[in-house]
């Protein structure tokens, strides 16, 4: 029938005030009379929604909140590691201060090291590195305890091994005493790391986890040198605050990007996480203990593939090296590094940048010096 005057199109009605009122209700009525499983996810979204969102909140904070503080690039700095790849190590420190310009330097006191015969200590590797420091008017952050940075992770003297925890940890103990004793009055040190990644027990060769040994061993070193910070590290990209004991002056963190999956695809996997993930652990952190985070380890160097086809020191081993971290990776690694708003930053590999320079390959070293001595 043709619309007329007698038929005219009839208007759309108006919603009353009490069906405006009821209809979030009737919605709601509607989302509960879901399955389960509907409902589950649904609820999960809206969790995961806003925890995200909180967390990105509260890393925006804590990089505002630290933005006024200088960006300090430091180095983690092993002599063995630089052997291995055929370097003279006071070459290659004098290089990673005097040409790279990195003055915050993380020495290693490996006990096996220093205390290879029971009660006979050797400091002369470390003396070396510490007066380097101080000529150069460098910082150090000493890595100190059982467990500290490259394989086998726990460095204990062939003498100990054997011994139970109750024999080992009190000589452990007097080694750390000595270590503290010959270092504190010296103008380069700056911290401690105690126990490096400690509760990372599916890596490294280690004897005990025990946060009791960790609670102890922090206490102890407070009290055998209380004028210099304590820095102990927690796992690596997990959540979760760091609230129990020991409670350090800082935590730090280990920021690992590409790596070989061994298990599942046998490739390369990148993790995913924004930069602004590390923000907001150091954003709980602050808020929940008042303690700052830092990144002492910096993934700057290749991880190969498990499968003892390619060696770091082998030159033909390069182009896979550079699968893993090349010159264009390196710089991404280092600016992902400045966008999580944390302000001290340890690179892990530098040795390895460095070697492959002495082989015709400084790619990686002229990089990571531009942006390391970037403002």
């Amino acid at each position: 029938m043709p619309h007329n005057k007698k038929n005219p199109t009839p208007k759309p009605t108006e919603p009353t005030l009490r069906q405006t009122l009821l209809r979030p209700l009737r919605a709601a009525k509607g989302f509960w009379q879901k399955g389960i499983i509907q409902k589950l996810i649904v609820v999960l979204i809206a969790i995961v929604v806003g925890f995200v969102g909180v967390s990105y909140g509260v890393a925006q904070w804590y990089i505002a909140s630290h933005k006024s503080k200088p960006l300090v690039y430091g180095a983690t700095f092993s002599p063995y590691y630089a052997e291995y790849f055929g370097l003279d190590p006071k070459d290659t420190l004098n290089a990673i201060i005097n040409d790279m310009g990195i003055k915050q330097l993380r020495l290693l006191s490996y006990w096996d090291e220093s205390e290879a015969t029971q009660g006979i200590y050797d400091f002369t590797n470390l003396d070396w590195q510490f007066a380097m420091a101080e000529n150069s008017g460098a910082k150090v952050s000493l890595a100190i305890g059982l467990r500290q940075p490259r394989w086998p992770e726990c460095h204990m003297p062939t003498w100990a091994k054997d011994m139970p925890m109750t024999e080992w940890e009190p000589k452990l103990t007097t080694y750390m005493q000595a270590v503290i004793d010959r270092y504190k009055t010296s103008p380069a040190l700056e911290s401690y790391q105690l126990e490096n990644e400690f509760f990372l027990s599916v890596f490294g060769d280690c004897p005990d986890f025990t946060r009791e040994r960790l609670v102890r061993e922090a206490a102890f070193v407070k009290q055998a040198d209380p004028t210099h910070p304590l820095i102990i590290t927690r796992s690596n990209n997990a959540l979760g605050v760091p609230i129990g004991d020991p409670r350090p002056d800082k935590f730090g963190v280990s920021v690992y990007k590409r790596v070989w999956d061994k298990t599942i695809t046998k490739r390369y996997f990148e993790y995913p996480l924004p930069a602004w993930f590390y923000a907001s652990l150091g954003g709980y952190g602050k808020i929940f203990t008042g303690k700052d985070l830092i990144i002492h380890e910096l993934q700057t160097e290749a991880w190969l593939p498990d499968t003892g086809e390619f060696n770091m020191n082998d030159i033909d081993s390069i182009p896979e090296q550079n699968k893993s971290l090349d010159a264009a990776r390196l710089k991404e690694r280092l600016e992902y590094a400045k966008a999580t708003g944390l302000r001290e930053v340890y690179v892990w590999g530098i040795e390895w940048w460095y070697w492959q320079k002495s082989v015709g390959h400084p790619e990686l070293w002229d990089t990571a010096k531009q942006q390391i001595q970037t403002p």
